[in-house]
């Protein structure tokens, strides 16, 4: 066994390694830069820096532009921080291996701040480390606040749901209406059974009386109202209608088949509607395009000769006359669609609008094409700004909103949009 004296020597022993140990972690944690403190003063001068330089393209604790930079010096170097801060450009072109990660990750490159010193950036890093730590719970409070807010501001029942909830709640009326009737049933023999005045038995025992009850003011001012709501909805979607031509597909002087040719064959819509990537128009292809195939296309299927479809192609040619294509997509001349600001700039796939149209025999209106769709779409769709600098500017100011940047954020529920 040990002594006393043995254990009081084990007990100091152990108590100095330990004082060792952990003076040597805070010379190793502190070497790097003992300037880099969270001292109140370096913290608020820190702030400074970082909201004048920084807060467009970073946030603390969340990605924005740029990744969030709390615990960076946990992950990089203090040295290699302030080198990348100043100048980043000259990071990356000496291929560091940091540097071009985060390049490649985020396709940016961040500006200079040679102009920053030493006890700026000193500070920057102190705020980045220990400024503005949030408390968790005021932010798990404000979380449900505005989720509450944003399920109360956005609250409408879409479309889909109000027919099934009509035939519920009247399944539930019906169901009540069936117990009431076993109740009224049961109770009915109840009272027969017990002594009542003649009034009472009377009232009591008095049969189910359906042609009565037809002519009961009550049952004749419902089924008016009835009536009345349903021819009202009737004339309601007959207005909505008028200029909708979905599901249109009128017959053409070509039997001309897109299954076919972008389908089957893979052409490409540009090939045959050149302005689409160029103007306001998607334009209908002229004789001549189709000729550049059907010179020596001139059949269909393996058939000899040409085939009368065809045939009429070369008509048009010999005639020098243009194909009469009747227009499917007809947009009323109070509104203003530019396809190559959809299809170039937006990258909107045609069969967005137009639908399957490479399974299309004869081709029809797939979409309502009503300004509601068109204002839902706006909503709906993403920018895709990677890589794009012209939203740059945007996508700095779209920073505050938690949502992706949306048609709807650069004007495209603006009326002057389409309406000019």
């Amino acid at each position: 066994m040990l002594s006393k004296r043995s254990l009081v020597g084990v007990r100091l022993n152990f108590h100095t390694l330990a004082v060792l140990f952990f003076m040597l972690i805070g010379t190793q944690a502190f070497a790097v830069d003992p300037e880099v403190d969270g001292s109140d003063e370096a913290v608020a001068a820190g702030k400074a820096v970082f909201n004048a330089n920084c807060k467009t393209c970073h946030q603390l604790d969340s990605k924005l532009v740029g990744p969030a930079l709390r615990g960076v010096s946990d992950r990089r170097e203090i040295s290699w921080i302030k080198a990348f801060i100043k100048n980043s450009t000259v990071l990356i072109a000496s291929g560091d291996k940091q540097a071009n990660e985060i390049y490649d990750e985020y396709n940016l490159q961040m500006p200079q701040h040679e102009f920053l010193s030493d006890d700026e950036l000193n500070n920057l890093i102190s705020y980045i480390e220990y400024g503005d730590v949030a408390d968790p719970a005021a932010e798990a409070a404000a979380a449900g606040a505005d989720g509450a807010a944003a399920s109360g501001a956005g609250g409408g029942i879409p479309d889909e749901y109000l027919t099934v909830i009509l035939v519920v709640l009247v399944v539930v009326l019906l169901l009540i209406l069936v117990v009431l009737g076993l109740i009224i049933s049961v109770l009915s023999k109840y009272l027969n059974k017990q002594e009542l005045d003649e009034d009472d038995k009377e009232f009591v025992s008095q049969k189910f009386n359906l042609g009565k009850i037809i002519k009961s003011d009550g049952f004749v001012l419902i089924v008016t109202a009835l009536v009345v709501a349903l021819v009202a909805k009737t004339a309601l979607d007959g207005l909505f209608s008028v200029g909708v031509q979905q599901g249109y597909a009128p017959k053409q002087p070509i039997a001309y088949s897109h299954a076919l040719h972008a389908g089957t064959l893979e052409i490409e819509c540009q090939y045959c509607h050149t302005g689409v990537e160029i103007g306001r128009s998607a334009n209908i292809p002229s004789p001549n395009i189709c000729m550049n195939c059907h010179t020596h296309v001139q059949n269909v299927q393996g058939k000899e000769g040409v085939s009368p479809e065809i045939q009429k192609i070369y008509d048009a040619v010999d005639n020098n006359k243009p194909i009469e294509w009747v227009r499917v997509h007809n947009l009323p001349d109070l509104a203003y669609f530019n396809h190559s600001q959809h299809v170039v700039v937006g990258e909107i796939e045609c069969q967005t609008c137009h639908g399957p149209i490479q399974e299309m025999e004869v081709v029809g209106q797939h979409s309502a094409l009503t300004m509601g769709w068109c204002i839902d779409c706006h909503r709906e769709t993403e920018i895709t700004t990677k890589g794009n600098a012209y939203y740059d500017k945007l996508v700095q100011i779209h920073t505050d909103s938690k949502d992706a940047l949306k048609v709807k954020d650069i004007g495209g529920l603006e009326c002057a949009k389409c309406h000019y």
